[in-house]
């Protein structure tokens, strides 16, 4: 689980330190990145955690299955990490005595 999470905080890190021109294909305004992912694919917020002091990371996770991973900087500029199919949630619901 630590080389999974030191990959994609390495991979956030570089995602908003990609030269402009390449930035331009997978980096946009938050605002524009939240908005494409809700109407394009479904999904909402799922997930965050912090980098360091200028960059967080967020799951976006769709009813279908569908994620992305943005990082986004304190300037308001996201850029995707990675995507992917088949999402599963960790948390499981006890079920309670009787039921």
């Amino acid at each position: 689980m630590t080389r999974l999470r030191v990959s994609i905080l390495g991979a956030a890190a570089a995602a908003l330190s990609v030269a402009p021109a390449a930035a331009a294909e997978q980096c946009a305004p938050r605002a524009d990145m939240i908005k494409a992912l809700g109407e394009k694919f479904r999904e909402n917020p799922t997930a965050l955690g912090v980098v360091n002091p200028n960059v967080i990371v967020e799951v976006f996770v769709s009813d279908q299955g569908t994620w992305t991973i943005l990082a986004s900087d304190t300037r308001g500029q996201s850029c995707v990490v990675s995507v992917g199919e088949g999402w599963e949630s960790a948390v499981k619901t006890a079920a309670l005595p009787g039921t």
